[in-house]
């Protein structure tokens, strides 16, 4: 018999997509009621100050949260985890809370299950804490062959291989910065002159107007079809991912080296110089330590062939499934 599961979704784009990665996997076992949060101005307090409450949450614009109660929820960030344990409360802890992303130490006690990466390890982690390698994602074969078959005949002009170019930007007020832009479009260039092919590149929101001026500077020679942040046409992103031969993408968004790994093609990840934080480093490491990526610059990148796939959704969804009596 199926479950009743609520996620709790609120305006963090990058963990809502972690949790949309999961859901269909989740979908055998559970019902699932997407809960919708919107949030008042209390949302900014820390968790020790707003305990297990509502306080945080607008009620006349969020979904309601009222019993019958679920068997498990679905929290994604830190300011869910304190509506799940509000619920968890209000159901006499029958709710199983299944937290995405470390919430803070405050309540971490409440929580059933908190999944969250392998470079996020610190010391002696409680028995309720799960890791896995990378984030989950929404790459799966049927996505990826469906993307195929509406993007592949776009990109046909262009001479083969394809190599997919994801450029991410600034993170925590570091800086995508010219040279590194510069040096990104050099690895790129010799990768291109070994193989010869084309381009299908992309850039970010956080790439910023001059390193993005800058790397396609040192592209222009090179066949491409291009999706430069703004450019007012749909998004190929997953068409790039589905029809490259091999993927390179800068070592700043979690997501996206992730989304990359998960379509078990030789990825390629630029770290540049003096930009990725010890958190972004670890990450990355721990993609070439599973044998799901290697680097850019690494002298046997062009014969790299990953070891796996990268799933950490599979994984997450067989660790939650294991929480329940299913008699």
């Amino acid at each position: 018999m199926k479950k009743t599961l609520w996620v709790l979704l609120d305006d963090r784009m990058g963990s809502v997509g972690q949790a949309k990665g999961i859901m269909p996997l989740l979908e055998k076992n559970f019902d699932i009621i997407e809960k919708n949060i919107v949030y008042t101005k209390f949302a900014a307090l820390p968790n020790f100050l707003l305990g297990s409450s509502l306080l945080s949450v607008n009620k006349n614009k969020s979904s309601a949260l009222v019993s019958p109660y679920p068997d498990a929820i679905l929290s994604i960030s830190r300011r869910t985890s304190v509506v799940a344990r509000h619920i968890k409360k209000q159901s006499n802890g029958k709710t199983k809370i299944i937290q995405l992303l470390h919430p803070g130490n405050y309540g971490l006690k409440d929580i059933d299950l908190v999944i969250t990466p392998e470079h996020d390890r610190k010391g002696n982690p409680p028995q309720n804490i799960f890791f896995v390698t990378g984030s989950p994602h929404r790459i799966t074969k049927n996505i990826l062959t469906e993307a195929q078959e509406k993007w592949c005949q776009q990109f046909s002009h262009l001479p083969k291989p394809w190599i997919g170019v994801i450029v991410g930007g600034a993170i925590k007020k570091r800086a995508f910065s010219i040279e590194n832009a510069v040096e990104l479009g050099k690895q790129i260039k010799n990768i291109i002159d070994k193989t010869g092919g084309s381009l299908l590149i992309t850039t970010s929101r956080r790439t910023g107007s001059a390193p993005e001026k800058a790397l396609m500077n040192e592209l222009k020679d090179i066949p491409a079809y291009t999706f430069l942040w703004g450019e007012k046409k749909e998004n190929p992103l997953m068409g790039f991912l589905a029809c490259a031969d091999k993927i390179i993408a800068t070592g700043d968004s979690v997501s996206m080296c992730c989304e990359a790994c998960g379509t078990g093609k030789p990825v390629l990840v630029f770290c540049g110089k003096d930009w990725l934080t010890p958190k972004h480093l670890r990450f990355v490491q721990s993609l070439y330590s599973g044998k799901y990526a290697t680097a850019l610059e690494d002298v046997n990148a062009l014969t790299f062939v990953p070891e796996k796939t990268l799933n950490p959704s599979g994984i997450i969804v067989e660790k939650i499934i294991q929480m329940f009596d299913w008699e």
